[in-house]
């Protein structure tokens, strides 16, 4: 190291020039070391936790799968199992891109000990590819022969029913959800479901009730509980780093058919291949229809729309770093502006959550037809968050605690006070807009001391390590009743055009 004293004699050939460096080294080895003491005060460097041990994992969980659609197929992998045919088609991918690291993440994805003994989906076609999926344990292509295949049950009773069942992984459209996983709770099986919840209020209590009288390990779907950033947010939330929060802005932006839920028809999908009756269940009868069986999230019928399924991420993602709980009260308004082709849920959304004993408001929008990126963003009195699979943190330039430090050119408000970027030298190897857009929130992968994972896997794994221990998991039955209840009341408030609320002493929406 240049001592000062070396320092002085170097500059000194250039006596203005010199003397002029050495001010301005001197004032900036002033400001480099603010910022250390900055950083220190910030202490935002913790590792982040694994959740559970691998305690107990010689105990094998055998698993009843209900419905292999676009999710469940994500799931199945996650947990472990792939269709022959998704391994050819991802072993060749990394042949033509060596980045292309989608397969060896499979591939390195923990084994959770488990095994798929029951299928039940009602198109015949998904439940034979979950069949062959549910075999592959030795995760090869279609050139090897795969043998022990589960059962196919035809109703989702009869799977909960099966003696050879311990848990239900639940992957069925919004209106099966509550169904399903009530009945598996009865029954005493351990119930992972698919986010919403719930596609009624009413089922929503029922949920509840029957997943504590039967002391069951239930795992809502909110994988996002697992990224890391949303950890380190909380950490930074937690430390007071932003001050006073009084204003959350969330959104969803997706600007391509699949993002709006037109979904490509199967060419063997007929009434032959489909039980329609099994699909309409508890929902108004209507005459069968392939577009409402693949685009069943078009119509109020089936759907809980935008706010059910988007959301509910982002209501999730803001109350695990910030515990928000039930909104007091909800506004919202929105319509069918761009997608005319009959669906009866809004493809434009404005949202509006109000928590007055918090001093906050939640404040969501949403379009299926502008890739415009704005994240999320969390806004304190001292600094604001811009928050997805990053996390940036900025001093407000009105700051009372950053305010020295602003005064002293140690902080530029205009420059991020904290950055944290997990994985950033990874190549993210994503196909379509609408992977984009989870990436980009951090619902496909996260890092784990430099290792990208999958988010459904972690969340699926502490679910699995949640049944061996008896314990509950990060989004159990009441994270989940808070955000079910919170996306019926935007529900209700958007249908009806008016402001609802809730009533904390009786727990009901009134309006």
């Amino acid at each position: 190291m240049i001592s000062r004293r070396d320092l002085i004699k170097s500059l000194a050939t250039i006596p203005v020039l010199g003397a002029f460096a050495y001010g301005v080294f001197k004032t900036r080895r002033v400001v480099q070391n603010k910022q250390y003491i900055l950083l220190n005060e910030l202490n935002l460097d913790s590792a982040i936790p694994e959740l559970y041990s691998d305690a107990n994992k010689d105990q094998k969980i055998r698993i009843g799968l209900l419905g292999y659609g676009i999710r469940g197929r994500q799931l199945m992998r996650a947990a472990g199992f792939a269709h022959p045919l998704w391994i050819d088609e991802h072993i060749n991918a990394a042949r033509e891109n060596p980045r292309d690291t989608r397969y060896q993440d499979f591939l390195d994805q923990e084994d959770l000990n488990i095994e798929i003994t029951g299928i039940c989906d009602i198109f015949d076609v998904h439940a034979t590819e979950a069949m062959e999926a549910a075999a592959n344990e030795s995760k090869s292509g279609s050139a090897v022969k795969q043998d022990n295949f589960p059962k196919r049950y035809k109703t989702y009773i009869e799977l909960i029913q099966a003696p050879d069942i311990d848990a239900v992984i639940i992957a069925t459209p919004d209106h099966w959800h509550a169904p399903m996983a009530i009945e598996a709770a009865k029954h005493g099986k351990h119930v992972y479901c698919e986010k919403p919840m719930t596609w009624t209020v009413e089922k929503t209590y029922e949920l509840r009730k029957v997943v504590k009288e039967n002391n069951i390990v239930f795992q809502l779907g909110h994988q996002g509980r697992q990224t890391e950033s949303y950890i380190k947010a909380k950490e930074a939330i937690k430390k007071g780093v932003l001050g006073k929060i009084n204003l959350v802005e969330v959104c969803t932006n997706r600007n391509d058919p699949n993002g709006a839920w037109v979904y490509p028809i199967h060419e063997k999908a007929s009434p032959e291949t489909i039980d329609w009756k099994q699909f309409i269940g508890q929902a108004p009868y209507h005459e069968f229809s392939l577009e409402r069986f693949f685009r069943w999230r078009c119509w109020w019928d089936y759907s809980t729309g935008l706010t059910g399924d988007l959301l509910t991420h982002e209501y999730d993602a803001i109350n695990q770093i910030m515990g928000i709980g039930i909104p007091e009260s909800v506004v919202a308004s929105g319509g069918i502006y761009f997608y005319k082709d009959g669906r009866t849920v809004p493809d434009v959304q404005n949202t509006i959550m109000e928590f007055p004993d918090q001093d906050l408001t939640l404040l969501y929008s949403a379009s299926l037809s502008s890739n415009r990126n704005r994240g999320k963003v969390i806004m304190g009195h001292d600094g604001n968050m811009e928050l997805g699979q990053q996390l940036v943190i900025y001093a407000d330039s009105a700051s009372t605690r950053f305010k020295e430090y602003i005064e002293n050119g140690v902080i530029d408000p205009n420059n991020p006070i904290y950055s944290y970027f997990p994985g950033q030298k990874h190549f993210d190897a994503i196909t379509s807009p609408t992977e984009k857009y989870f990436a980009g929130r951090g619902l496909l992968y996260s890092y784990r001391d430099g290792k990208r994972v999958d988010t459904t896997h972690l969340h699926i794994r502490e679910w699995i390590q949640s049944i061996r221990l008896n314990k509950q998991p990060s989004c159990d039955i009441d994270q989940g009743f808070e955000e079910a209840i919170s996306a019926h009341m935007a529900t209700k408030a958007l249908r009806e055009g008016k402001r609802v609320y809730w009533d904390y002493a009786k727990e009901q929406i009134v309006s």
